[in-house]
C-alpha cells in the first residue's frame, strides 16, 4: 500500500512539471492586443460642441430649444490614436434619443452615449409661502396665484422649481415685494424666457375648490386639474384645505358655491369608508352645515358624492350604494367615447350647450378615444334585487334628491339636492364619466364637456 501511495505521488509530481512546462511555453503566448486606448476627444453635432464625461463615458451635446435633433450631422469627431469608431464625421444621426458610439482599438472596445439636451428655460412649480401654488400659462408667460388677504404682500417667499441648468432671477427662496406683478427671468445657455408673475389676495371668495391636501400642488393629478381648472374660469376663487374650512381661515361669508371633486385610487366604498378615508373632511363637518343651512351651495362631484350625507342633506342620511373605482397609473384605455344618459332632464341647466352626438339628444359623452380612465364611480343602484331602493320613486322618497342623470344599468348617476328653506343647493355628479385628467395625452371633443359642465354647475349654484 505504501508503495502504491509513492507511485501515485511520484506521478503527479510528473505531471505538474509537464503542465508548468508547457504553461510556460512561448508558443503559447497570447496575441490580444489590449495597449489601445479608446477616448473620445471631442465631438460636435451640427458644429454644437459636446461636453464629454469621461468617467461616464457620455457626451452631452445642448442646442437652442426649439432645434431640430432629427438629422443631425457629425461635424466634429477626434478619438484616439491608431483608433477606429463606428460613426464617422458626415454621418447623421437621429437624436431625438440617444446614440452610441463604439470606439475601438486592437482588441480593446469602449462605448459612449451621445445625448442631445435642449436648453430649456422654464418654470415648472411656482409657490407662495410653500401653501399658495401658482397657475402657469406657458404660453403667455403668466402666473397667478391666489392668496386669502391679510398676508403681507410685500414680504411673499415663493418656491420655484424650474430647468435644469438655468439661472433665476429674483431667486427662489428669496422674500418678495407682490403688491406689483413680479417678472422672474430664466436663463439657460442660449434659451431665456420672462414670466409675469402676479398674486391676487381674496379676501372674501365667491367660489371654493376644497381639499384634503393642505396646499393645491398636494392634490392628486384628477384633483388638481378640476382645481386649477375652477381658478382660471371661476372669478374671484380660492383653494383651501377642510382644516383652512374648520379652523376659520377662509371667510365664507360671500361664498356662493364650494366645490370638493374628491378621487382616491381604489375607489371609496361606502359611508364607513368614506369616513375613514376622509377625517379631515367629517372634522369640518359643522363649519359645512352651517354654511349650508346658511344658504351656501355645494358642487360635490366623484367620491365627494358621500358628503351630503355628513352635513344632514339627505333625509336617510345615506350615501351613493355602488361604488368602485381604478388606480390613475393603471387607468384604462377607450376605445371610443364614453357616455351617460339624461333622458327627461336635457333641458336642466347642467346639460345646456353640451357637444352632442347626431342623432342622440339624451345621451353626453364626456372623454374621447384613447383616453385614459378610472372609471371612479358613486351611483344609485335602482331595482328590487337589491340595495334599498326598488325605484326611483322609492329613492326620490327616502333621500329627498332629485336624479338627473343614469347609467347603462339605470343607476342614479347625477342628481341634487333642491334647495329648501334657507339650506342652499346641492349638485351631485358620480358618473365614471366625469373625470378630469388622462394618464396619456389625447386630443379633445367631447372631453370638453366636462368644463362645459362644471361651468354650468357654477352659473346654477349662483343663480346665474
Amino acid at each position: 500500500m505504501v508503495i502504491m501511495k509513492r507511485l501515485i505521488s511520484t506521478l503527479f509530481i510528473v505531471l505538474l512539471g509537464v503542465i508548468t512546462f508547457t504553461s510556460c511555453s512561448d508558443s503559447n503566448v497570447s496575441d490580444l492586443q489590449l495597449s489601445g486606448n479608446c477616448a473620445l476627444k471631442s465631438l460636435k453635432l451640427d458644429q454644437y460642441e459636446g461636453t464629454i464625461d469621461p468617467a461616464n463615458r457620455t457626451v452631452t451635446v445642448r442646442v437652442p430649444e426649439t432645434y431640430t435633433v432629427e438629422n443631425m450631422a457629425v461635424t466634429t469627431l477626434t478619438i484616439s490614436d491608431s483608433a477606429e469608431s463606428n460613426i464617422k464625421v458626415g454621418d447623421k444621426l437621429n437624436m431625438s434619443t440617444p446614440q452610441v458610439i463604439r470606439v475601438t482599438n486592437g482588441d480593446v472596445l469602449l462605448d459612449w452615449t451621445i445625448s442631445v439636451k435642449r436648453d430649456e428655460a422654464k418654470i415648472k412649480s411656482f409657490k407662495i409661502n410653500d401653501i399658495y401654488t401658482g397657475i402657469i400659462d406657458e404660453e403667455h408667460k403668466t402666473i397667478s396665484v391666489y392668496v386669502p388677504k391679510g398676508l403681507d404682500l410685500t414680504a411673499l417667499t415663493p418656491t420655484i422649481e424650474y430647468s435644469d441648468d438655468a439661472t433665476l432671477e429674483p431667486m427662489s427662496g428669496v422674500p418678495t415685494n407682490f403688491i406689483n406683478p413680479v417678472v422672474f427671468k430664466v436663463k439657460n445657455n442660449t434659451a431665456e424666457s420672462q414670466y409675469t408673475v402676479t398674486v391676487t389676495a381674496i379676501g372674501k371668495p365667491s367660489a371654493v375648490f376644497v381639499g384634503l391636501a393642505v396646499s393645491m400642488d398636494q392634490l392628486n393629478m384628477e384633483e388638481q386639474t378640476a382645481c386649477k381648472w375652477m381658478l382660471e374660469n371661476v372669478s374671484n376663487s380660492l383653494y383651501a384645505s377642510f382644516a383652512d374650512i374648520k379652523n376659520g381661515t377662509v371667510d365664507l361669508s360671500e361664498c356662493k358655491v364650494i366645490w370638493w371633486h374628491y378621487h382616491k385610487d381604489g375607489g371609496v366604498d361606502g359611508k364607513n369608508a368614506f369616513e375613514a378615508s376622509a377625517p379631515e373632511a367629517l372634522n369640518a363637518a359643522l363649519k359645512l352645515k352651517d354654511y349650508y343651512n346658511n344658504g351656501g351651495s355645494f358642487f360635490f362631484t366623484r367620491y365627494a358624492t358621500n358628503m351630503p350625507a355628513e352635513i344632514g342633506a339627505v333625509a336617510n342620511d345615506a350615501c351613493p350604494n355602488n361604488c368602485w373605482g381604478q388606480n390613475e397609473a393603471d387607468a384604462e384605455t377607450v376605445n371610443g367615447p364614453w357616455s351617460f344618459m339624461i333622458t327627461g332632464h336635457t333641458d336642466h341647466p347642467l346639460f345646456q350647450n353640451l357637444i352632442m352626438k347626431s342623432g342622440e339628444p339624451t345621451n353626453v359623452y364626456t372623454c374621447d378615444a384613447g383616453y385614459r380612465i378610472t372609471n371612479s364611480t358613486a351611483q344609485w343602484h335602482i331595482g328590487n334585487d337589491w340595495g334599498g331602493y326598488d325605484d326611483y320613486t322609492a329613492w326620490r322618497s327616502k333621500t329627498g334628491g332629485k336624479d338627473l342623470a343614469y347609467g347603462g344599468d339605470g343607476a342614479i348617476v347625477a342628481w341634487e339636492f333642491p334647495a329648501s328653506g334657507t339650506k342652499g343647493k346641492i349638485l351631485c355628479i358620480g358618473s365614471g364619466c366625469y373625470d378630469w385628467y388622462s394618464i396619456a395625452e389625447v386630443a379633445e371633443n367631447y372631453h370638453k364637456n366636462i368644463a362645459k359642465m362644471t361651468r354650468n354647475a357654477f352659473n346654477y349654484l349662483m343663480n346665474k
